[in-house]
C-alpha cells in the first residue's frame, strides 16, 4: 500500500498492486484494474517512487523472515546434538 492525498489533501493508502495506470492530464489520476479513478495530489514521478520503495520494503521483510526462519530450523536441527 502506499499513501496518497485527494486534491483536497486528505490522505489514504492505496493498493500499488491494483493500478493499471498513472497518468497527468495535467493533473495526477490513478486508474484501477477494475476502472476505478482517483485524482491525487502526487506527480507521476513521486506515485511511481513509493511504489518502488514499497515493492522494496516487501522484499526485504520477506528476505529478513526467511532468515529467521532458516535461523530458527537451523537451531532445532543443531540444539539436539549438541545435547548429546
Amino acid at each position: 500500500m502506499i499513501i496518497v492525498s485527494r486534491l483536497n489533501g486528505h490522505q489514504f493508502a492505496l493498493n500499488s498492486a491494483r493500478i493499471e495506470k498513472v497518468e497527468e492530464t495535467p493533473d495526477t489520476v490513478v486508474t484501477l484494474i477494475d476502472g476505478t479513478k482517483y485524482v491525487i495530489e502526487e506527480d507521476l514521478i513521486t506515485v511511481i517512487d513509493r511504489i518502488r520503495v514499497y515493492h522494496a520494503s516487501v522484499i526485504v521483510a520477506a528476505e529478513e523472515m526467511a532468515g529467521h526462519v532458516v535461523s530458527r530450523v537451523h537451531l532445532q536441527l543443531v540444539a539436539p546434538s549438541e545435547e548429546n
